[in-house]
């Protein structure tokens, strides 16, 4: 199975509406992007494919896509974190223009169980690298669940098994972090 991971781009938008259908849709990664949690739960597909739609506009093309055989499988939210006001305050965060923030992680159902998320973290961590990025931080949530949809943020053990170490042990809003040393 050939795969690949492209940054999103004009080139690619709809692959990333694509991987964000059916059971992946509704969000279209803006939960960060709304001011609050307030209504989050009552926003339907509709207004958050919009919402993105503006985003895109706007050139925020904040991620990565990737693709199994040309085939849109999966989805990483990737930016400088500060841009995200509703993140910075959640977490407490002391603003920083050099930290960029992992912020969501869709697979697929169909691609689920194979690694991929890993593969696709691992290689974004090499371009972020390879762009000058120094510090990444990522906010997974802690969980026994199974479901999925209760890892959005990417699951811990990802994150520490690629070198992220716990920046902040908080029991519902941990802080991962790596570092790289830029020549």
């Amino acid at each position: 199975m050939n795969r690949r991971v492209e940054r999103l781009s004009s080139s690619n938008i709809d692959d990333f509406f694509k991987v964000h259908s059916g059971e992946c849709g509704w969000c279209y990664c803006t939960a960060w992007w709304v001011p609050n949690w307030e209504g989050w739960t009552e926003r339907t597909d509709e207004q958050n494919r919009i919402f993105r739609e503006e985003l895109l506009q706007r050139g925020e093309y904040d991620g990565y896509l990737l693709f199994l055989d040309d085939q849109p499988a999966g989805w990483c939210q990737v930016g400088q974190r500060d841009r995200l006001h509703k993140l910075v305050k959640q977490y407490n965060l002391e603003p920083n223009p050099e930290i960029w923030a992992i912020t969501c992680f869709v697979i697929r159902p169909e691609y689920r169980r194979q690694g991929l998320a890993s593969y696709m973290l691992k290689v974004i961590l090499e371009d972020m690298k390879f762009r000058g990025v120094k510090i990444i931080e990522a906010y997974s949530k802690r969980t026994e669940s199974k479901n999925a949809g209760e890892h959005w943020k990417g699951p811990e053990e990802m994150y520490l098994n690629a070198g992220f170490k716990t920046e902040r042990d908080d029991p519902s809003r941990p802080v991962l972090s790596i570092h790289f040393i830029i020549e």
